[in-house]
């Protein structure tokens, strides 16, 4: 029985020898495998970032134009807004004033457009577009202007182009064009980075910025002092685009004080509208007061008595 029992173990023994000897390369191919899986792994994750990474500066490269387009909206209606208080002077505008207000704005629009074409060096769309702007009588002078633009433009050298846009972008500076005027400093410095001229724009456009807010500070202030209501309001409306969150609420009780006081002032002159039967006036001023200050008490009692004056006013 012990020969065969040592048989046995013998066979064991060799069985677990050939095992292993069998194993051991297979697992150095594992562990080589396993290294290769890894590094792979590694690679995918690594594309993978890369990837999301893209998406991200595209999606953040999105969204700043579309908050460019949007702020440039807004500096126009802030200009077209400002245009018609200059004009109206505290009347109701005539038909032919708002033409002319919306046509103003019409050009700077149409103006802005062909100079953006045109620092691309995009002439074939410049001269087109310039031509369509032609057809329109009252922009035939425009055109004109355009078209000469864009004539000393195209044959420039790159030292006078750069000369050209930085006068157009002087000229956004003035007209308060912040937005716009920011797109094409960095459109120039882009386009020529090596120009001092070009990069010292950015730091111009700040100056510039700066000493507008200055100016409506001050502009605010004084208004303030002197109980000027509407021309305080003016101001404000103008001067919260500068405004930073913590100067905002350093301001926010002044302004609170400002809208009291204008209220106030309203409310006296339909109260007196109303004691001398000024029908038209009182439905004229409670209307103002309803579309200024829509929430306050003062509103909610004259929108409950509009039918009655607007029939008090027919009559």
């Amino acid at each position: 029985m012990k020969p065969k029992q040592l048989e046995k173990w013998h066979f064991l023994f060799m069985g677990l020898a050939i095992v292993g000897v069998v194993l051991w390369p297979l697992s150095q191919w594992l562990t080589a495998l396993k290294g290769s899986f890894i590094m792979i792994t590694y690679f995918a994750a690594a594309v993978g970032i890369f990837a999301i990474l893209q998406m991200l500066s595209e999606m953040v490269q999105n969204f700043r134009q579309q908050r460019e387009k949007i702020e440039q909206i807004s500096e126009s209606l802030t200009a077209n807004k400002k245009l018609l208080e200059q004009i109206s002077q505290g009347v109701r505008l005539s038909e032919a004033a708002k033409t002319i207000c919306y046509r103003d704005s019409d050009r700077q629009q149409l103006r802005a457009s062909v100079m953006e074409r045109l620092h691309q060096q995009d002439f074939e769309a410049t001269y087109a577009m310039i031509d369509s702007i032609e057809q329109r009588q009252e922009y035939k002078q425009l055109a004109a202007d355009l078209k000469l633009t864009a004539d000393q433009y195209r044959n420039a050298t790159d030292q006078d182009r750069v000369g050209q846009v930085i006068n157009y972008i002087d000229r956004l500076l003035e007209q308060y064009q912040w937005t716009n005027a920011d797109m094409q400093i960095e459109r120039l410095i882009k386009k020529y980075p090596d120009s001092e001229k070009a990069k010292a724009m950015s730091a111009k456009l700040v100056e510039k910025k700066e000493k507008r807010k200055r100016e409506l500070l001050d502009e605010w202030d004084t208004a303030v002092k002197k109980s000027d209501v509407d021309h305080s309001l003016m101001v404000l409306s103008e001067l919260d685009l500068y405004l930073t969150p913590s100067e905002g609420l350093a301001l926010q009780e002044a302004a609170s004080e400002i809208f009291k006081n204008k209220l106030h002032n309203m409310g006296v002159q339909f109260s007196l509208a109303v004691s001398d039967k000024q029908w038209e006036k009182a439905l004229a001023t409670g209307q103002a007061i309803i579309r200024e200050f829509p929430n306050s008490r003062m509103a909610d009692e004259i929108r409950s008595k509009k039918a009655i004056l607007q029939e008090l006013a027919k009559k």
